[in-house]
């Protein structure tokens, strides 16, 4: 039995220009009502990226881009890639193989969470009130996923072995993609390892982290794209601590003095001051002002290990 062919994405056949499909695009994200945020906040922008890669064309392209006229080989293939985002709602970076922190370009697929993080403006802006670059060592990254904080570890921390651990070995297959693209291969350590279970006694500097953090509850409700993801990377046990816990607890005995860790936390900041509260969480400031990102100092960590 053959397969009924797709029917056309309702009003392709009137774009003739990639502002036309542009516009289009807008229109059908708000209709199918297409979560964000996983590659862009605004449909426009998710939208174009997606447009303009799909178009081999540079992202900073100059808005005389929008007035080109794509080929009907190309509009098919715009056609198909709209529709998969739009009506099948695969995520923007799995149909590129590719995810941006800042200007740094990761691989990634469906075996790995698309990167995303606070810790993009917290490693170059506010870790040094803690530790001086030049001085660390040993640096770990639990919870490594595609390898992308790992690397921005290693960018900032140029003297540090870094550790990148993960329970999954399909996203250490990706991030070991990743760490090779980067040449970091000498100083980056990919580890299969459930937070620091199989990985061999050693002290870090800073130990970093951005867990699965959300509550299994709501990982049940999250829309298809975020489904799309691995669950093992969002699901964080009942009331989302459950890696957490596990983290601080070990981190108290891995920590050179002086060290410090530091978690991202989503909106369990609440549940982490109430919980944590003898460990003295400092929570670093944002710019969107969410101030999710939580550090917690060695000396805190192991008086309460005592």
């Amino acid at each position: 039995m053959k397969r009924p062919k797709n029917k056309p994405l309702p009003g392709s056949a009137a774009c003739e220009t990639v502002g036309d499909w542009l516009a289009l695009a807008e229109k059908l994200y708000a209709r199918h009502r297409v979560a964000l945020g996983q590659v862009a906040a605004s449909a426009h922008d998710e939208a174009l990226y997606l447009l303009l890669r799909t178009l081999d064309l540079p992202l900073g392209s100059p808005a005389g881009v929008l007035e080109l006229k794509p080929g009907a080989t190309q509009r098919r293939t715009l056609e198909s890639v709209l529709r998969r985002r739009i009506l099948n709602r695969v995520p923007a970076a799995y149909l590129t193989r590719e995810a941006f922190l800042g200007d740094l370009r990761f691989y990634v697929d469906e075996r790995v969470i698309i990167p995303r993080s606070y810790f993009l403006e917290i490693i170059p802006t506010q870790l040094d009130r803690w530790v001086r670059p030049a001085d660390v060592r040993r640096v770990a990254d639990v919870c490594t996923g595609s390898g992308c904080l790992a690397i921005l570890l290693a960018k900032h921390f140029p003297e540090a072995r870094v550790d990148a651990l993960d329970l999954s070995a399909d996203a250490l297959d990706v991030a070991r993609i990743n760490v090779a693209q980067f040449r970091l291969q000498r100083r980056i350590a990919l580890r299969r390892s459930d937070v620091f279970d199989a990985v061999p006694p050693a002290k870090y500097d800073v130990i970093l982290s951005n867990p699965p953090y959300e509550p299994s509850a709501h990982v049940d409700r999250q829309e298809p794209e975020f489904q799309a993801e691995p669950r093992l990377a969002h699901d964080g046990g009942r009331d989302g601590l459950v890696v957490i816990r596990k983290l601080l607890r070990q981190s108290a005995t891995r920590l050179v003095p002086g060290g410090v860790v530091v978690i991202e936390v989503g909106g369990l900041r609440t549940a982490v001051d109430r919980e944590f509260r003898g460990l003295e969480p400092e929570w670093l400031t944002t710019g969107d002002g969410s101030n999710c990102v939580a550090l917690f100092r060695a000396a805190r960590l192991a008086a309460t290990a005592s």
